[in-house]
């Protein structure tokens, strides 16, 4: 969704977004059931956790440490290949990563992580264009159907747009 200002090369040398922090495990991609049903036929096996209406990746039995900086990645991630996921089985999180929803006072807003190294190097402008050309639609139109992945408003994140004031 992101491909006219990220090229696939940019992603697929970083895959920053296909590994998770313990601290920021809030931020692994969400699944309906069917999803995670459909998934496990095609791909084998893989751990879930029931995070509100939806489900996310288990990642607590790939740490090897306590602590909150180490990393696991995506059980999709093949080291060599990148996201063995097609674009169609690809969780909507992951389709417009580095962009989330987050409700700041009441008002859902698009807002962009600070940790993408790819996006960060590009105008933030580029991106509200983006976002506002259509792409900003239909990621709250999702987020209406998939509340699960509202997040709470965070400091460090770059404001995009918000859907109360219909700038979108």
């Amino acid at each position: 969704m992101l491909s006219n200002i990220l090229s696939k090369e940019e992603c697929a040398s970083c895959r920053f977004c296909c590994s998770f922090r313990r601290q920021s495990a809030w931020e692994t991609p969400l699944f309906t059931k069917e999803k995670i049903d459909e998934l496990k036929k095609k791909y084998g096996e893989f751990d879930v956790k029931k995070y509100g209406d939806s489900y996310t990746l288990e990642l607590s039995n790939i740490y090897k440490t306590d602590s909150e900086d180490e990393e696991a990645p995506c059980p999709f991630l093949d080291v060599q290949k990148g996201c063995i996921l097609s674009e169609e089985d690809k969780p909507f999180d992951c389709k417009i990563w580095p962009l989330r929803v987050m409700e700041n006072n009441g008002r859902r807003q698009i807002v962009l992580t600070p940790t993408c190294p790819s996006i960060n190097k590009k105008p933030v402008d580029e991106v509200k264009k983006m976002v506002k050309g259509g792409l900003g639609q239909k990621i709250f139109e999702y987020a209406d159907n998939m509340p699960d992945m509202v997040k709470e408003y965070r400091e460090s994140y770059i404001y995009i747009t918000d859907k109360e004031d219909g700038k979108t």
